[in-house]
């Protein structure tokens, strides 16, 4: 069973910037960021592609997040600059082994529990 564990999250002022980091028990495939806010649906933010590396963003995000990876630690970053309270939400890291860009939460195949990011104004 894969494990995806998440860190990084936290309490900062619009602006600041933030790093996710997420670790896998395996290898990484593709690999997504996703975020749910209390009472909306989960949304995508960011994905990059195994093994090519193409990245694709949610127009939300596009210029501010950036998403990458390390292969020998396993882990998978999401990089969050010039926050804003509207990227309030929990964050979530999942595993995809579909080849291309995967967009929808059903493509995933393994999920983190997750990682609270508060952006207060």
């Amino acid at each position: 069973q894969v494990q995806l564990v998440e860190s990084g999250g936290g309490l900062v002022q619009a602006g600041d910037s933030l790093r996710l980091s997420c670790t896998v028990s395996g290898r990484t495939y593709g690999m997504g960021w996703f975020r749910q806010a209390p009472g909306k649906e989960r949304e995508f933010v960011a994905t990059i592609t195994w093994p090519g590396g193409s990245t694709y963003y949610a127009d939300s995000v596009k210029g501010r997040f950036t998403i990458s990876r390390d292969n020998a630690k396993n882990t998978v970053y999401l990089q969050m600059n010039n926050l804003k309270p509207e990227d309030t939400a929990n964050y979530y890291c999942a595993l995809t082994y579909r080849a291309g860009i995967a967009l929808r939460a059903h493509e995933y195949s393994f999920w983190g529990q997750g990682t609270q990011v508060t952006v207060s104004s």
